[in-house]
């Protein structure tokens, strides 16, 4: 073994190098041979490089105040071809179930009438929005982009953690993930026939165009509306427009008129058929959500129930992502698609059932507690970890809203190999696949964003806590495909704005939470 594994001791939980200590998957074979032969100083010599690299084409994230680099570690996580045919078949089948159960929601509410999903989880969600009524998406699609957490427990079997099918964020860092490893280790992508991922944004464009309303041009105009350079994603909010081609705007560059959306260019006023928007509904539109708002666009949504513009993701779409609702998902699947869950569900509990509160309250420091509108990892209470005073405020306030947590088993999660100073420890990861919905396929981008905890024993990944992240290899059956090449940037009627970008999934301007 090399120096830099001579220490590293397997954590009580699946490792994703190792079997057991010295006995390495098959996957990860190559890896070691590349590894072994470079010092602990070479190493960490590379890791600095690359963070110099990133913070100078402004792949950064704020933490604690401070603008740091994306923290990348330089051993990637590896799936084979059957564990990536397993997770895309899962994560497209529990998309499909979100978008039933959303066209269900908004319409005729059969899953409801039938006790699949009781009245008050809809009823009480703070993402049901009545004006989201009798909009008709075109293709029937309201998740044109979702990201399914995924996590593998001790036996080693995937489970999903929660759904994001609002404005999911971080599949830029798969990508500048990827640019940055072919760079480090050129020679293991042709050794192991690694699937590329510079596919995203023409799949993501293609879909866009495909949600076009009916009686749009034949090459319907798409934007991405950001909140602005202030916002924790705007680094992700450029990079998609420009790999897609499309003008990033704000929304003080679109204007509605007589139900229709029109964007602001030297050249006069141009019609948009297709927003994906990167803000959260209630700041979408003055008109119809929070009149306080300066970062949307005034009647967007009357143009959207109007049929003359299509928003990407559609409003109202949190009450698919709400982590309550996602207790119900394996009985939506059966019921809308009468399939068996291919990927299972983190064992989950409901305070607000009769019975299940004083359980909960009961095994509180046995339990992992979440707000069911939580992101960034913020205001989850581990109970085997946390001290006391912290397991009675949270027992108060499970207590007094009890439809506001769910409980969950603990899940030792996987742990990989991680550069710590100058050697190997294991820290615990998650995936987060990216799927494209265009009306006919669910695609599944071949890997996704794998996060680090990058202190010993954290199960937090989100980069919001500290978290870091790894490059998501999928191999291939056979040789992997040829790199699409990068899009030569945005359509010529005005130039993007150019700022400072800020990579973090966590908010830091109010108004657009990122998932």
């Amino acid at each position: 073994m090399a120096d830099i594994f001579d220490a590293y001791a397997l954590a009580d939980a699946w490792d994703e190098m190792f079997v057991r200590p010295g006995e390495v998957r098959t996957a990860y074979e190559p890896v070691l041979a590349a590894l072994q032969p470079i010092e602990p100083t070479e190493l960490r010599f590379r890791a600095d490089q690359m963070a110099r690299a990133f913070t100078d084409r402004g792949v950064t994230y704020a933490f604690a105040g401070e603008e740091r680099p994306w923290p990348l570690d330089l051993v990637p996580r590896i799936l084979d071809a059957l564990e990536w045919d397993l997770i895309q078949r899962g994560v497209a089948q529990r998309v499909r179930a979100l978008e039933a159960y959303l066209a269900d929601a908004y319409g005729h509410c059969r899953a409801f009438e039938d006790g699949v999903v009781p009245w008050r989880l809809l009823l009480s969600s703070p993402h049901f929005h009545r004006a989201a009524q009798g909009i008709e998406p075109p293709g029937g699609v309201r998740i044109h982009v979702a990201g399914i957490d995924l996590v593998r427990d001790e036996a080693g079997e995937f489970r999903v953690l929660e759904d994001n099918v609002r404005v999911p964020s971080g599949v830029s860092y798969v990508i500048e993930n990827r640019r940055a490893m072919t760079r480090i280790f050129p020679s293991l992508f042709a050794e192991q026939h690694v699937v590329p991922v510079d596919g995203y944004a023409q799949r993501l464009l293609a879909a866009l165009r495909a949600a076009a309303p009916d009686g749009a041009a034949a090459d319907p105009r798409v934007v991405v509306l950001t909140p602005g350079p202030s916002n924790a994603a705007y680094f992700e909010h450029a990079l998609l427009a420009r790999l897609m081609g499309v003008q990033l705007v704000e929304g003080h560059d679109l204007v509605c008129r007589k139900n229709r959306v029109w964007m602001r260019t030297t050249r006069g006023e141009v019609p948009v058929h297709v927003v994906y928007r990167r803000l959260d509904d209630d700041f979408l539109d003055p008109l119809h959500f929070r009149p306080d708002s300066v970062i949307g666009c005034p009647g967007i949504l009357s143009a959207a129930q109007a049929g003359t513009v299509t928003l990407a993701n559609a409003v109202g779409n949190g009450i698919a992502d709400d982590k309550l609702l996602y207790t119900y998902v394996p009985d939506l699947i059966r019921y809308y698609l009468s399939e068996e869950p291919i990927l299972p569900n983190v064992e989950s509990f409901r305070p607000d059932e009769p019975g299940q509160l004083e359980a909960v309250l009961d095994q509180i420091d046995q339990l992992v507690i979440k707000p069911v509108d939580g992101a960034g990892g913020q205001g989850i209470v581990i109970g085997p970890k946390a001290d006391r005073k912290t397991l009675e405020q949270c027992r108060a306030a499970v207590a007094a809203d009890p439809r506001g947590w769910i409980a969950q088993r603990p899940v030792a999660l996987s742990t990989s190999p991680t550069l710590a100073g100058e050697r190997m420890a294991p820290r615990h990861i998650d995936l987060r696949p990216f799927a494209v919905n265009d009306g006919t396929d669910v695609w599944v981008l071949p890997g996704g964003l794998t996060r680090v905890a990058l202190q010993e024993g954290n199960l937090i990944v989100n980069s919001s806590q500290g978290g870091g992240s790894k490059d998501t290899w999928v191999l291939a059956e056979g040789p992997a495909a040829t790199p699409d090449p990068e899009p030569a940037g945005a359509p010529p009627e005005v130039a993007p704005r150019q700022h400072g970008p800020d990579g973090n999934h966590t908010l830091v301007q109010e108004g657009a939470q990122q998932q």
